[in-house]
């Protein structure tokens, strides 16, 4: 087996890491163990991201009711069309 590099333009320092960690087969119940603590970790990430998003910009219940209820993305301008083409 080849060695693990320090750096790759290929994978992230997380891939590398895990790929130094688990170099070996695990049980297929160890597996999905991990699977699921690598999930809940990023999972608890997102949460807290969302949390401070929504803070810093003091939402309340009314404005998620409103972001739910209203077309959000832009449509086809003409301005829009001049400049795709």
């Amino acid at each position: 087996m080849q060695p693990i590099p320090e750096t790759s333009p290929r994978f992230s320092n997380l891939q590398l890491e895990l790929l130094r960690l688990y170099s070996r087969d695990l049980p297929e119940e160890e597996l999905l163990k991990i699977k699921d603590l690598l999930a809940d970790f990023f999972a608890e990430r997102a949460i807290a991201g969302a949390n401070a998003w929504w803070e810093a910009n003091n939402w309340t219940e009314a404005d998620v009711e409103r972001m739910l209820t209203t077309k959000m993305r832009a449509g086809k301008t003409e301005d829009n069309a001049t400049l795709r083409h």
